[in-house]
């Protein structure tokens, strides 16, 4: 994609959305079945049939066909997290159904060769990117736009659409696909115990239900949910800043994940079990508990101290402030570093948009 000239806009310069759609820390989702589902291989028949029976996949392979990047065998992956905001079923309460769906939530986890570190860059739902010929779910094209939203490509394609646009963007073949909803992210939280953060000023949105006074805090599924949606009260207000704040939540919940007692407490371990495979939609590679089995197995040891997030490199639409434009150097950096199996060089964020956020003056992990 061409990128226009000019330099980023300043604060002043950009105008922000109202409210539409919400992401959630869908990523987090992998490290839970990496904790539970690995301990589920020896289990009884009865766990291994309700387990399985709980997971729906989408055969991502068999409608994006041939004409993708090339498979690189390095030893590492590359995993499509997303997370759509459709209103439909227990997901209503969170606004109105219009009958389709778009990914608010979009990240691309790359695990390094031996599995023992990650990178995870998330993409602004608000991107405009070149969006590729699409085939939809029911096997109908999809044409290409110029300059169209990212997260419409999940609206008008479905899954598919949203991993070859991923894979137009970056040039890296996606290996799996992972998708979550509200309800089960909410779910997933719950059964955890909740997680910890802690605010160091008052927030109060009623965009996104959420009020909290300045201090520690044990956020159960609803609040959770609200502190992933919320920008208002937070930074400047963008959803740059909402990212950053999901990204600080997504490493608690993983310390999470890896210090609650599911070892020693068998219906502790299935109900999360349970939870996280009624949670997710994955590709068909992965829709079984035997495939999830070995793919968590291989992720179980990436903690937040080896999983290094960041937000895609961009600068505001000097057309329209609610838009960010990729910053092609920087993003260039980010997508060459993955593709070669190397880590993020930290001039890759330097300039960008979403870099300049300070929610983490706000907002800490537990």
């Amino acid at each position: 994609m061409t990128e226009p000239s000019g330099g980023p806009l300043g604060a002043g310069g950009r105008r922000h959305r109202a409210p539409g759609g919400h992401r959630r820390p869908v990523v987090v989702l992998v490290w839970c079945l990496a904790a539970l589902l690995v301990l589920c291989g020896g289990g009884l028949t009865y766990v291994y049939f309700k387990l399985n029976g709980n997971i729906k996949g989408v055969d991502i392979n068999a409608q994006l066909g041939t004409a993708r990047p090339h498979d690189v065998d390095n030893g590492s992956e590359d995993i499509l997290v997303l997370g759509s905001d459709s209103r439909a079923g227990k997901n209503d309460e969170y606004g109105r159904d219009s009958g389709t769906a778009r990914s608010d939530t979009a990240m691309v986890v790359h695990v390094y060769k031996g599995h023992k570190k990650a990178s995870v860059v998330s993409i602004p739902r608000d991107t405009l990117v070149d969006r590729p010929v699409c085939t939809d779910s029911k096997g109908r094209p999809v044409p290409a736009a110029h300059l169209a939203m990212f997260n419409s490509a999940y609206e008008v394609g479905g899954p598919a659409c949203a991993v070859k646009t991923v894979e137009s963007l970056s040039g890296i073949r996606m290996d799996h696909y992972i998708e979550v909803d509200f309800t089960g992210f909410k779910k997933i939280v719950d059964e955890l115990g909740g997680v910890k953060i802690t605010t160091t000023k008052a927030i109060d949105d009623p965009k996104s239900h959420l009020k909290l006074a300045a201090g520690t805090h044990t956020l159960h599924g609803e609040q959770a949910l609200g502190l992933v949606r919320t920008r208002h009260s937070i930074g400047d207000g963008s959803d740059l800043g909402r990212i950053q704040l999901q990204q600080i939540f997504i490493k608690s919940l993983i310390g999470q994940i890896k210090s609650v007692g599911v070892f020693s407490n068998p219906k502790k371990l299935f109900d999360l079990a349970d939870t996280a495979t009624s949670a997710i939609t994955p590709d068909s590679q992965l829709d079984s508990v035997n495939k999830l089995i070995g793919f968590a197995g291989g992720l179980k040891d990436i903690g937040g101290k080896n999983l290094k997030m960041i937000t895609l490199p961009v600068r505001y639409d000097p057309a329209d402030g609610n838009r960010v434009l990729p910053l092609k150097k920087q993003s260039g950096q980010v997508w060459t570093a993955l593709a070669h199996d190397r880590p993020i060089p930290a001039s890759a964020t330097k300039d960008s948009a979403g870099d300049k956020e300070n929610v983490g003056r706000v907002v800490e992990g537990g």
